[in-house]
């Protein structure tokens, strides 16, 4: 996970909830009886420091299966994964290319064909958008997805007047911006990270732009609407994961955040399913562990595709359908300056 540089606020709270999984999982017993440790290292969501970083959780600690998060990291690794026989789990990435990276490759976050896929056609259907820009940050994360929403948004009709990617490291998108006020869109889908995402929505709203904009579940973010005040209003984002309306677990959990950390957590959905890799981990373990095996990453793996579904306490229901899961997708809008629900597309 990224524990410093410019993704370490989400990074630290995804080990944050992995974390409050692992004092729950002890505290009821372990696995087998026997404690859970939470081996964790920094990668900075750059892919040279993931490969170093499993690497030494393969060859030094020994681990038969890791956890990963953000696309660029999670495609970095898997050649070391598979090669080494390691089941390698994606907890937060969405590139849909994560689906295909191979046997030992496995995602328990929906990947972006689920929400921009449902986002997209809502913005035509629902909110009756006919013309949409798409702005994307060019890395793994934005380019997949950002071809995703304008396919999508083609297919059922509409058109993109803009298609335009800006490098990861930018903080000045005033090119862009302009030509994207001059395309005249409806709505403008914008499809970053946390860094640079609020960056771009105050300059579009200082360059006049008012037009809708969406984004998918990295917008979920109250840093966000700390960072761009007014300009936030009207914001639509994604969630991968159940609030406090839809699951009753949720409500207990963000009050312990709260006392715990002092504030509510990065990504609150993000945060939903780190906390429930750990039970699902659990799970993997035990089924291993009544079989009287060793914990590889061939029985890992085997028991992860024998037990298929999984009844998580953060997140629900979860089903893995071959290197894919499906999830009801939750639309939340920023009013007032706060985050209320809008639609659930299932």
């Amino acid at each position: 996970m990224p524990l410093t540089g410019a993704q370490a606020g989400y990074g630290n709270d995804f080990v944050t909830g992995m974390r409050m999984a692992v004092k729950d999982v002890n505290d009821a017993g372990g696995i087998a009886g026997r404690p859970v440790e939470l081996v964790t290292l920094d990668t900075q969501a750059e892919p040279q420091l993931g490969i170093n970083a499993v690497n030494r959780l393969i060859g030094v600690e020994k681990m038969p299966m890791v956890l990963v998060a953000w696309s660029s990291v999670v495609k970095a690794v898997a050649p070391i994964c598979n090669r080494e026989k390691v089941l390698e789990i994606n907890t937060g990435a969405n590139s849909p290319e994560i689906a295909t990276l191979g046997d030992y490759v496995y995602t328990a976050f929906p990947l972006a064909e689920v929400d921009i896929t449902k986002l997209a056609q809502y913005v035509y259907q629902t909110l009756g958008k006919r013309r949409a820009a798409v702005l994307y940050i060019n890395n793994d994360t934005g380019i997949d997805a950002a071809k995703l929403y304008r396919d999508t948004f083609t297919k059922a009709g509409g058109q993109v007047v803009a298609f335009e990617a800006y490098d990861p490291k930018a903080t000045e998108f005033t090119g862009m911006l302009l030509k994207t006020r001059a395309a005249n869109p409806d709505v403008v889908h914008l499809h970053g990270l946390t860094a640079d995402t609020p960056q771009v929505i105050a300059q579009m709203r200082q360059l006049g732009l008012t037009q809708q904009i969406t984004t998918y579940s990295a917008g979920y973010n109250p840093k966000l609407i700390e960072q761009c005040g007014p300009a936030a209003e009207g914001l639509i984002v994604t969630s991968l994961a159940p609030g406090v309306q839809e699951n009753a677990n949720v409500a207990p959990f963000l009050e312990r955040w709260k006392k715990e950390v002092g504030r509510v957590p990065n990504g609150l959905p993000y945060v939903q399913y780190q906390y429930d890799m750990i039970p699902l981990a659990k799970a993997l373990y035990d089924h291993v562990d009544k079989k009287g095996q060793p914990a590889t990453g061939d029985t890992l793996r085997d028991a992860l595709v024998e037990i298929r579904t999984f009844d998580l306490p953060m997140t629900g229901k979860m089903v893995i359908d071959g290197h894919r899961v499906n999830k009801p997708v939750y639309l939340l809008t920023v009013k007032k300056g706060a985050f209320v629900p809008l639609a659930t597309l299932s």
